[in-house]
C-alpha cells in the first residue's frame, strides 16, 4: 500500500515529508517504547507510536523505518518537525488511537510486521 493510502485510511495529516508518499509500504508496526522498536521492529515497517519527542525520528533513521504515524492527534516539536524533514522521514499524525490506526490499516490490507527475534545478548 502507498503511504498516500495510510493517510486516506487514517484521515492523517502529514507533518514532513511531503515528497516522499508514494512510497510503499508493507508492514506495519505499533510501540511507545523505542527499545522495544529498536529490538523488534524490521526494517520497512511503518512505525505507529504516540510518542513524539525527536529520538523517534532518530530510531527511525536507525532502522530504516520509512513513514511514522503519531496516534491519538499528537502533534510533535518544530525541532522534531524539522529533524523529520532533514532526514527526508515521512511524519503523519492521526486522531485515531493506536489501537484503531492499527485495525483501519488491518482492515485494507496492511500486513502486522512479523516479531523478529531479539539476538543481541544479555547480561
Amino acid at each position: 500500500m502507498k503511504l498516500r493510502d495510510v493517510i486516506n485510511i487514517l484521515d492523517a495529516e502529514v507533518l514532513a515529508g511531503e515528497d516522499n508518499l508514494d512510497m510503499e509500504i508493507k508492514t506495519a508496526c505499533g510501540a511507545d517504547l523505542m527499545s522495544d522498536v529498536l529490538a523488534f521492529v524490521k526494517t520497512g515497517s511503518l512505525l505507529l507510536t504516540g510518542l513524539t519527542n525527536p529520538q523517534v525520528i532518530q530510531t527511525a533513521n536507525i532502522l530504516d523505518i520509512p513513514a511514522i504515524v503519531l496516534v491519538r492527534n499528537k502533534k510533535p516539536s518544530a525541532d522534531t518537525i524539522a529533524l523529520a524533514n532533514q532526514l527526508k522521514i515521512p511524519l503523519l499524525t492521526t486522531k485515531y488511537v493506536l489501537f484503531e490506526s492499527a485495525g483501519r490499516l488491518y482492515a485494507k490490507g496492511m500486513l502486522a510486521q512479523p516479531i523478529v527475534e531479539n539476538t543481541r545478548k544479555r547480561n
